[in-house]
């Protein structure tokens, strides 16, 4: 994905590209992807120390958005080389297959990750009797290579063979590593089920909720024994729509630039159409950058998660008044 999306369009270096484009391609790629990784990384090492630091935040559900955590970070930390692989040039066989196939390893046990973590708290409110006997629970080691050995051995096809490196129409390191078969597998075989699935699961989940506020007006008028709805109810109801509002943004927010950035390179792809790489540049950071930015936003709006960091930097802000009191005192 990514990157070795637009094969078919990236120019060839230094054949169509002259060498002050490139560097400023380079530096484009350098402006976007250092602040996104930076805060991803560093909002993600906030949320594991948080869930370190806690001994009560210890147990197997933690465990799994800890190992989310950790492919997030490390997404964070390839994003700068996902954006370069949209931009061929001349390098050894065993190169390429460290500047792609790494990224794309990353970027999959992402998914997988992400995609356990929402099947995790899905079971848990559509089968909370059953929740503590999943196999999942049973035995984490497993769950850990499911999550982690499949995107490990897809990405390493090329390195087995599954790759163009010896077609004489060699057309760059992105065409030599990732066959249009691999690109499409990859797209509409793993990537795409795995969106879905988590908004099917999402999805589900809300409207649970609802079945279950509406039970629980239903209870509260036959208390109260009123036809018309309370004020509690009504506050209820905006919560629900603020909840439902809110969770529908942040899927938006966080999926519709990277659904668009990945279904503009399969178009082009299929057209053979080459096509500007500052477009590509582009929306290939904001569309991964915002998709690593979902684990974030379940972590960070978990108050136990941050918990720890709130009370560092409240020490530091009372420490900083202390000072600064004192130095106006002994200015005085």
């Amino acid at each position: 994905l990514h990157g070795k999306l637009l094969k078919s369009e990236a120019i060839p270096f230094p054949a169509k590209l002259g060498s002050y484009t490139f560097l400023s391609w380079e530096q484009l790629i350098y402006t976007i992807t250092i602040p996104l990784s930076t805060s991803i990384i560093l909002a993600n090492l906030v949320i594991i120390l948080g869930i370190a630091w806690n001994r009560q935040l210890h147990n197997t559900p933690n465990y799994f958005f800890l190992s989310l955590l950790v492919a997030d970070m490390c997404t964070g930390v390839a994003l700068p080389f996902i954006a370069l692989m949209g931009l061929n040039r001349e390098l050894s066989f065993s190169s390429c297959l460290v500047a792609h196939v790494f990224p794309n390893f990353l970027f999959l046990a992402f998914l997988f990750n992400l995609v356990m973590v929402h099947y995790e708290r899905f079971i848990c409110i559509v089968d909370p009797l059953h929740y503590n006997t999943l196999w999942m629970h049973r035995s984490f080691p497993l769950t850990l290579l499911v999550v982690w050995v499949p995107p490990l051995l897809y990405a390493c096809l090329p390195a087995f063979g599954w790759n163009n490196w010896t077609s004489p129409a060699w057309d760059g390191c992105c065409r030599a590593i990732f066959p249009n078969a691999f690109i499409y597998l990859e797209v509409y075989g793993l990537v795409l089920p795995a969106i879905l699935t988590i908004a099917g699961m999402t999805s589900r989940v809300l409207w649970i909720t609802r079945g279950q506020m509406k039970e629980i007006c239903r209870l509260h008028r036959a208390v109260e024994r009123g036809s018309q709805a309370s004020d509690q109810e009504q506050r209820m109801n905006l919560r629900y729509t603020r909840c439902v509002a809110a969770v529908s943004l942040t899927f938006l927010a966080c999926w519709a630039p990277y659904l668009i950035y990945m279904h503009v390179c399969i178009a082009f792809l299929m057209s053979d159409t080459k096509w500007s790489s500052t477009t590509h540049i582009v929306l290939s950071c904001t569309g991964i950058g915002s998709m690593a930015v979902v684990p974030l936003v379940l972590g960070l709006a978990n108050k136990q998660y941050t918990e720890p960091a709130s009370k560092l930097l409240q020490k530091l802000r009372d420490r900083w008044r202390w000072r600064m009191q004192e130095s106006e005192g002994t200015a005085i």
